[in-house]
């Protein structure tokens, strides 16, 4: 059973900041779940408004159907209820389906909604896929408009008014004209989030377009520093986040983008430098290198 209902969990996910946990692997690259119960008592013993099992930053596109269900019903047992548990549902829309039911069945909270596996879809295609994955459980869905499932403010409009579990919609695009019209259809409908890579970039300014929360990575190694970021954003405090941004962000957005893929890695290369490692990343993703790792544990050292 969840332990929140769709429009419970809307109204906790706006309150505060959300964490994507990485997934915590062996060096032969199997799910360690003890390292991950472990990371995930430490996190939620933060303010952190929810957690997402198996997401993105923890290689949910990696992992196997069976595999993202051990990770869901370990985070789901871990954390008892303490915060929010948001599952994944991602593939196609058979895929997609089954991975909401099986969430549900593992006591998850909500669904996050990926983008379809390789293809290009049309709005209206997009919008039956979404009222699918609605459909399939009693959790509330936040979807996820980026790369080939990119939503349009007249398709979210439509999505709104027909799925009473669509609760969130997460932005990973920037485009600030259409979620401009999104929030002039919808408003407070729905809730926004941020999920553009290192969110932390861009938190500021997209506040003014109502997304009071974002998806913080570095969240998963330095949480402390992500919550005080977070707090400096919510009262609109130029002046720390921009030196937050010069002091942490911009060197660590330098290391991130020396390699594609590096935008995951890095996280677990974090947890590395403050003693808590995750082990690796599975391929196709890359580990740092040994001097790149120096220098972002060098660079946390300075804030910490």
């Amino acid at each position: 059973m969840p332990h929140y209902s769709p429009q419970e969990l809307a109204t906790q996910l706006k309150s505060g900041l959300l964490s994507f946990p990485v997934t915590h692997f062996t060096q032969d690259l199997e799910f360690d779940e003890a390292g991950y119960r472990d990371h995930l008592s430490w996190l939620s013993s933060y303010p952190v408004a929810g957690l997402f099992a198996a997401g993105g930053t923890g290689e949910g596109f990696s992992l196997t159907a069976a595999e993202i269900d051990r990770v869901v019903r370990a985070a789901v047992s871990e954390v008892n209820g303490k915060v929010p548990v948001v599952a994944p549902a991602t593939g196609g829309t058979a895929s997609a389906v089954a991975q909401a039911k099986a969430a549900e069945a593992a006591g998850a909270d909500g669904i996050l909604l990926m983008p379809p596996y390789l293809t290009e879809a049309g709005q209206e295609g997009l919008v039956e896929h979404v009222s699918a994955v609605c459909r399939a459980s009693g959790l509330g869905v936040i979807v996820y408009s980026r790369a080939n499932a990119v939503l349009n403010d007249r398709s979210v409009a439509a999505l709104a008014e027909r799925n009473e579990t669509l609760v969130g919609f997460k932005d990973g695009v920037g485009n600030i004209e259409n979620l401009t019209r999104i929030y002039a259809a919808v408003g407070d409908r729905l809730a926004y989030i941020g999920g553009l890579p290192t969110a932390e970039t861009f938190a500021l300014p997209l506040l003014q377009l109502g997304m009071s929360t974002y998806s913080s990575a570095i969240f998963n190694f330095v949480p402390q520093y992500a919550l005080d970021f977070y707090a400096d954003v919510r009262a609109q405090d130029h002046a720390a986040v921009y030196r937050r941004i010069r002091e942490f962000v911009v060197p660590y957005l330098d290391i991130r983008d020396r390699t594609k893929g590096y935008a995951v890695s890095i996280i677990k290369a974090g947890l590395a430098a403050v003693g808590r490692p995750a082990g690796p990343v599975r391929p196709p993703l890359s580990n740092l290198k040994d001097g790149e790792l120096a220098e972002l544990t060098a660079l946390i050292n300075k804030i910490s």
